[in-house]
């Protein structure tokens, strides 16, 4: 009898091990797609333009080459861009999986629950009724999506925070935003309201190199802060009861998911303005890919960034016409259609 239990814990041993090298196998290979994608985008990005340089002549202007017009063009003009891109693709795609995972319901997304919009009103408050610009825009944004995340827990906390209650407090959140960026708009002079518009498309075009420190900074302090809380949100999946036996205070660590995830989407809207849908699609396309249960914040971030470059390429110089438009128009025209197959597959029901 114990041999025939020695082989069969031998045979199961031998299976789990099979099953984990598959999966870090899978892993690597999506991870080294997703980086390569991300390469590639990003020099497609140096690359074209108005005035098309060669691989070359973009590594030489990286490198402090004696070609003052490429690396004017490159240094000065694209790679604020490229850069500014990259950082609000990992920052959306960031939050969208640690909303989605702590609040266990597709549709928790920032530009689903409010954060997005709260944000969007507090820059056109800045904008319209203040007259601000710059840096004072971003603050507002800040501070609007950091509000409506303050209150989304406040009215969605009954003895404990569920997703579903959340997630229906914040798309009601979303429409009284909505509407007070519509009055805003309406009250406002025609020029007045067009830099608004612009604004709440979500947008690339203004990067600069201040703007570009900023938003590193505020990574460089965030990203630590997810990886340390990744674990016991590892944890908190199992269920409060279990995570609770483990030692883990449950409401605690949500609260401090749900804080992190405001605050990257908070941070990737004041600089680029609500980028639609990339928070949203991020985390799910990379699950998808993982096939594994995982959290995939990694992964979730690597595809941030690759929707958001990808759409800029795509909105600056293979839409139609002579002008480029807003990166958050081409994210939306990808994400609408994967919320409205979400819905009709019945992927929204809570988990």
């Amino acid at each position: 009898m114990s041999a025939a239990v020695a082989e069969r814990t031998a045979v199961a041993t031998a299976g789990l091990r099979a099953v984990r090298r598959r999966r870090r196998a899978r892993r690597a290979g999506v991870l080294v797609v997703l980086a390569a994608l991300v390469l590639a985008s990003s020099l497609a990005a140096l690359v074209l333009g108005d005035f098309p340089l060669s691989v070359g002549q973009v590594l030489g202007a990286l490198v402090g080459a004696e070609d003052p017009s490429a690396r004017f063009i490159v240094v000065e003009l694209r790679l604020p861009r490229l850069l500014l891109g990259l950082l609000v693709g990992l920052a959306f795609g960031l939050a969208g999986a640690l909303f989605q995972s702590v609040l266990r319901n597709p549709l928790a997304s920032p530009d689903i629950i409010g954060i997005s919009q709260g944000a969007s009103a507090g820059a056109v408050a800045a904008l319209l009724l203040g007259g601000l610009s710059g840096a004072a825009v971003s603050a507002s944004a800040l501070a609007g999506g950091a509000l409506v995340g303050v209150l989304l827990y406040a009215v969605a906390w009954r003895g404990g925070m569920t997703g579903h209650r959340f997630v229906l407090s914040g798309i009601g959140v979303a429409y009284v935003c909505a509407a007070v960026v519509g009055y805003l708009l309406t009250r406002s002079e025609v020029n007045q309201a067009q830099v608004a518009l612009r604004w709440m498309a979500g947008s690339l075009a203004q990067a600069e190199w201040s703007m570009v420190q900023v938003l590193a900074g505020a990574l460089a302090v965030l990203a630590p802060m997810v990886a340390l809380v990744a674990r016991r949100l590892d944890l908190l999946l199992l269920g409060d009861d279990q995570a609770g036996s483990l030692g883990l205070r449950p409401e605690a660590v949500r609260a401090c998911v749900i804080a992190l995830g405001v605050a990257l989407a908070c941070a990737a809207t004041a600089a680029a303005g609500p980028v639609a849908f990339v928070a949203f699609v991020a985390a799910p396309v990379a699950r998808r890919l993982l096939r594994d249960g995982s959290l995939a914040l990694v992964e979730s971030a690597l595809v941030g960034v690759v929707l958001v470059v990808g759409a800029d390429l795509v909105a600056q110089h293979l839409l139609p016409g002579d002008l480029s438009v807003p990166v958050g128009v081409v994210t939306g025209a990808v994400g609408g259609p994967y919320l409205i197959w979400l819905m009709a597959s019945g992927g929204t029901r809570r988990e």
